[in-house]
């Protein structure tokens, strides 16, 4: 079903106006109705003005980044539209552009490169080499979901996370809550200690979640999960959307991964 801007403002323009429960916003609504519009115009822009095609959108990691084909190998699926040339450098190569780990094009900007089973391994870290026409530099993939950092150097790499055991969740969903109270908390801040708190330690340290608990609150929001270099930007500066952070997961070794 195509959607067209004027009937997209025309549907909405009632439950816009803002200023019914906050009439303080009234002189600056222009800015903000102007602002609005120009998102609603990029999502339909991104969406081939197709509501349906939305889900597509948001779930490109399904089909983008590294994925293992059993009995086949794997596939890496990069969106680079500019790239001239994409390279896998890791340590299966030793950082270096070899042709037989050189990305093809496919239509859309689209670039893709498939390798048999023993070329890549659990835990094993790499990057990709993007060339462009004016240059060319080492990039972490954009749809990765792990990243490490090196305790020496600081440098970020990506790593393989294919553990023969897959982590299952023991417990279902808590569904919905009538009258949600959010208690909203920042995994690396919760402790006493001045450093990077961890998940486990969120989880295993006697007095947060019993104190939640204790105050009533019946949902947590976690902020600051996706991967993000600066940890002092409380997660504002995301680098990698479908990757957890590496300083409160406190670990770059596969075997002693936070659950």
């Amino acid at each position: 079903m195509n959607i067209l801007p004027g009937e997209y403002f025309k549907r909405y323009e009632m439950k816009f106006d803002i200023t019914v429960n906050d009439p303080l916003l009234e002189p600056f609504l222009p800015v903000i109705r102007r602002r609005h519009e120009r998102s609603v115009l990029k999502e339909l822009e991104f969406t081939n003005r197709k509501k349906e095609t939305r889900r597509y959108f948001f779930n490109n990691h399904l089909y983008f980044g590294l994925h293992r084909l059993p009995g086949k190998g794997w596939v890496f699926r990069e969106w680079a539209p500019h790239a001239t040339a994409i390279y896998l450098i890791g340590e299966s190569n030793d950082w270096q552009r070899r042709e037989n780990f050189s990305f093809h094009r496919l239509e859309g900007g689209v670039w893709e490169l498939e390798l048999p089973e023993e070329a890549l391994w659990h835990g094993m870290d790499y990057k990709f080499w993007v060339e462009w026409p004016e240059g060319g530099g080492e990039r972490i993939p954009g749809y990765v979901n792990r990243v490490v950092q090196d305790d020496l150097t600081k440098i970020f790499s990506a790593q393989v996370w294919q553990p023969e055991q897959v982590y299952r969740w023991r417990y279902s969903g808590v569904g919905r809550r009538e009258h949600p109270l959010i208690y909203e908390a920042h995994i690396g801040m919760s402790m006493e200690n001045r450093r990077v708190s961890t998940f486990n330690e969120f989880r295993a340290y006697m007095y947060v979640l019993p104190r939640i608990v204790d105050l009533g609150y019946n949902m947590i929001q976690l902020m600051g999960i996706q991967e993000h270099p600066y940890y002092g930007s409380f997660g504002y500066q995301v680098s990698n959307f479908y990757a957890v952070s590496s300083p409160i997961r406190n670990t770059r070794r596969p075997e002693t991964s936070d659950r």
